[in-house]
């Protein structure tokens, strides 16, 4: 069975022909990557794709950074609206599954490998239960795994839109100068790729200071959250490197949040591009000691398997084996 999946984030758009058997090991036979501010809709990117498919598929399945409502999403970060029905009869499909991006990655665990993970915390050996995941990127997503005692079930929440708590002076001080700037401070708002150049800027603001000269230059000419992240991990500036600390840190705050709130006694995955990309501060001591900061709950995020997906197609694999499991059930 073919299958056509998309990840579709307010930044890249990827879309993949996928061969799925009953094993539900999805083999790519066609994928293409689209700058999704570059594209009016999602219907434009699929025709053209598809234009350059040589093959049938009849299957599509979408995750997509959004709520998603009786098959119909506004996105989040782009100004597209996408509707399921519509997709399927423009496009001839047979079924058009639309889902959210994080409860995509979570979809997509199932067909990761060892190496495709990173482990910062190898928690209690004999783990089951409960897992999540918390995908920093453009935007900050949060899914959940609900295990029925076989396998995990993926469930999608908004809960990177909740309020943005501060633990400290420091913290409370980035709320207040959030909240000059936004209507509502989420934790969006300080875990994304836009919210490490808010906790830049309000570090500049309240230390009163500039970063290098040249850093100055290559903020202005290039990708800003890019150009922090190089330099504070080449220790160009310190500024810069506060703010992956900082970063990190509350990273690790509201992913200890989300592992309480699902009991994610089966373990925590942290997805999206940055984590990766900064994965040298991730794996130091600010994640996971803010993680586990949880008072007398901290023995139970201690036996919680912590581990960063290392592999970008996690999102584009999980809208396949979703629509497979639902196809093939």
């Amino acid at each position: 069975m073919r299958i056509l999946a998309g990840d579709i984030g307010g930044t890249k758009t990827r879309l993949a022909v996928f061969e799925v058997g009953k094993e539900r090991w999805p083999i790519v036979l066609a994928e293409q990557s689209y700058d999704s501010v570059r594209y009016d809709s999602l219907d434009i990117l699929v025709s053209r794709f598809l234009d350059g498919f040589d093959g049938a598929c009849r299957i599509a399945s979408f995750g997509i950074a959004g709520p998603i409502k009786s098959g119909r999403c506004e996105t989040t970060n782009l100004p597209w609206t996408v509707d399921a029905h519509r997709l399927a009869l423009e496009q001839g499909f047979e079924r058009v599954y639309l889902i959210n991006d994080l409860e995509a990655n979570a979809w997509g665990i199932a067909a990761l490998k060892e190496k495709d993970f990173f482990v910062l915390n190898p928690g209690d050996p004999q783990a089951q239960g409960n897992a999540a995941v918390i995908a920093a990127g453009t935007g900050l997503g949060e899914a959940g795994m609900y295990w029925d005692g076989s396998q995990h079930r993926p469930f999608a929440t908004e809960g990177g839109h909740t309020d943005f708590s501060p633990g400290d002076a420091l913290e409370t001080a980035l709320l207040e100068y959030l909240a000059k700037r936004f209507q509502h401070v989420s934790w969006e708002r300080v875990l994304s790729g836009p919210g490490l150049v808010n906790v830049y800027q309000f570090l500049t603001e309240h230390h009163r200071v500039e970063g290098p000269a040249g850093l100055q230059e290559e903020l202005h000419n290039n990708d800003v959250a890019a150009a922090i992240s190089t330099a504070g991990l080449a220790g160009r500036c310190p500024l810069c490197s506060q703010a992956l600390d900082l970063f990190a840190h509350l990273y690790g705050v509201e992913a200890g949040n989300l592992a309480l709130k699902v009991m994610a006694t089966g373990g925590v995955y942290i997805g999206g591009g940055i984590a990766p990309k900064i994965l040298e501060r991730i794996k130091g001591p600010n994640f996971m000691s803010a993680f586990i900061a949880k008072g007398r709950m901290q023995p139970l995020l201690e036996g919680m398997p912590v581990k960063v997906i290392l592999n970008d197609r996690t999102a584009l694999l999980g809208p396949a084996l979703c629509a497979a499991c639902r196809v093939l059930k």
